[in-house]
């Protein structure tokens, strides 16, 4: 239930929206926003984040609540929302490796310099393959920006660069086993 603090703070926010009114706000449902998302398994500094970036919403989109009794459950469906987008914002994320770590196994011979090693790269791709690469690696165009250019669909995109990555890595693989091989 409901208590009544959150719900007189919630009433006076609606009716006269100003800094002081919202920072009241702030201070009764914020601390609950983090426990929320600290529940949810993040950790203090993310919980923190995403409850300002809830509270945010809340005080740009107050004017669209209906049902003033239903002001808490909107908050907290914004901040189940706010986690949603976070899980899968972290499932798309893509591991990523330190260049300076990496041994030269893939580098090309030190005089010949990255850009042949790109251009020999990219000669291992059929022509239409190798565009799709340039504009999303080189000019580093979004996938709605490609699709939208080579009037094609962003999923027929995004499937283009997946499968085309995936035929360098096994050629490049299999290069590698060849060079371990010989060795």
């Amino acid at each position: 239930m409901t208590n009544f603090r959150e719900c007189e703070v919630a009433n006076q926010f609606l009716d006269h929206p100003s800094e002081d009114s919202f920072s009241e706000l702030y201070r009764v449902f914020s601390p609950q926003l983090v426990a929320f998302f600290r529940k949810r398994g993040h950790e203090a500094a993310i919980a923190e984040d995403l409850a300002q970036e809830v509270m945010l919403k809340v005080y740009q989109k107050a004017w669209q609540i209906r049902d003033r009794r239903l002001f808490r459950a909107w908050v907290f469906r914004i901040a189940r929302h706010a986690v949603c987008q976070r899980l899968t914002k972290l499932a798309r994320e893509v591991p990523t490796v330190n260049l300076a770590s990496v041994d030269g196994r893939f580098a090309a011979p030190a005089h010949t310099g990255a850009a042949f090693e790109f251009r020999e790269w990219m000669s291992l791709l059929e022509p239409r393959e190798q565009d799709l690469m340039m504009l999303r690696f080189v000019e580093e165009w979004e996938y709605h920006e490609i699709a939208s250019a080579q009037a094609i669909p962003i999923g027929t995109v995004q499937w283009r660069v997946f499968n085309s990555k995936k035929k360098l890595r096994r050629i490049l693989n299999r290069r590698l086993d060849l060079t371990h091989k010989a060795a």
